[in-house]
């Protein structure tokens, strides 16, 4: 692994963002192909899991692609598809004589067959090149393969007092509209968008994205619930083990009240939480009920905090359940 394979797999990574949210149930990958130092195509999986990112770098480079480096965030596919041929034979057909791969993919259908069909052909592969990144970008796909459910996010956005609402209920708007435009950018990479009950009843949300350019990147919308929500367009659950066969979405992000969080907490299906603190006092509604921890030592070691990042007068904290 070279420095250069650090800084390609890089370029591979940020095309790999463009999908997600998009791809379910594929994972959002990038590639990008480079002969003598310089990119000759480049990809990431489109909207609906097809083209494979490698196959959409693969048409751009052509010919070209003849003893290039092919760098792709995860292990290209072994499998045939109706929708397409193994990536892995692409690659092979195509004459690339290096693949550099970030992540190994843990599909059965895959998961080893790939690389070991790539140097059964006389192709040099390297692994593990920024690994942890691309498992990030593809955390909804990874989760689905190891746990059997998908990703969950949730999202908060609370006043410094840890609160949610004034005690009436009110609660628009905690936070300034940075964090607002934030979250919806948060929106735009989910499959799924959950709510309560509660949350639902009392404010009707439109629960879409209004952000300039990404409209059309709004979620599917489910509630949970022990009565039907009287909604069409918004699917229900009845609890939280009900999101195991959620099966057309790998990325959820939860937004609501107490009653929510405290249920996705309890049944421990938050991934990544994210607080949106605004720098006030109101004294309302707190953010969580309870969520069944037997005592204080029990809620230690369970939360790895990422970097702050600031959004005008507010803050967003990130925190990774450690796992």
């Amino acid at each position: 692994m070279t420095e250069a394979d650090q800084r390609w797999m890089g370029a591979a990574l940020a095309l790999s963002q463009r999908g997600v949210g998009r791809t379910a149930p594929n994972p959002s990958v990038g590639s990008v192909i480079v002969a003598d130092g310089r990119v000759i195509g480049r990809g990431w999986t489109q909207p609906g899991g097809r083209p494979h990112a490698e196959a959409m770098a693969l048409v751009q480079a052509g010919d070209a692609a003849r003893g290039a480096t092919a760098y792709v965030t995860l292990e290209p596919c072994a499998h045939v598809s109706p929708r397409g041929p193994a990536c892995a034979d692409a690659l092979i057909t195509a004459g690339v004589a290096r693949v550099v791969i970030a992540a190994g993919d843990p599909d059965p259908r895959t998961n080893g067959e790939g690389i070991a069909r790539l140097e059964a052909a006389g192709i040099a592969v390297t692994t593990g090149v920024r690994s942890i990144e691309a498992e990030a970008v593809m955390a909804g796909f990874f989760s689905r393969l190891r746990r059997g459910r998908p990703h969950i996010t949730l999202k908060l956005a609370v006043s410094l007092d840890g609160s949610v609402a004034l005690a009436s209920g009110e609660s628009q708007w905690i936070t300034g509209p940075r964090a607002r435009a934030h979250a919806h950018l948060e929106r735009a990479r989910a499959d799924l968008i959950l709510v309560g009950r509660g949350t639902l009843s009392a404010d009707n949300p439109r629960l879409d994205v209004r952000l300039p350019g990404l409209q059309d990147r709004s979620p599917k919308m489910a509630v949970m619930s022990a009565t039907d929500s009287g909604r069409d367009d918004v699917r229900h659950l009845l609890n939280p083990a009900a999101l195991a066969a959620v099966s057309d979405a790998d990325l959820v992000l939860a937004e609501g009240g107490a009653g929510l969080a405290a249920s996705l907490i309890a049944a421990d299906l938050v991934d990544r939480l994210l607080l949106y603190r605004a720098p006030i006092l109101i004294g309302g509604r707190p953010a969580l009920s309870a969520i069944g921890l037997p005592d204080l030592a029990s809620a230690h070691g369970r939360w790895l905090p990422a970097p702050i990042l600031d959004l005008g007068a507010d803050r967003l904290e990130t925190y990774l359940r450690i796992r």
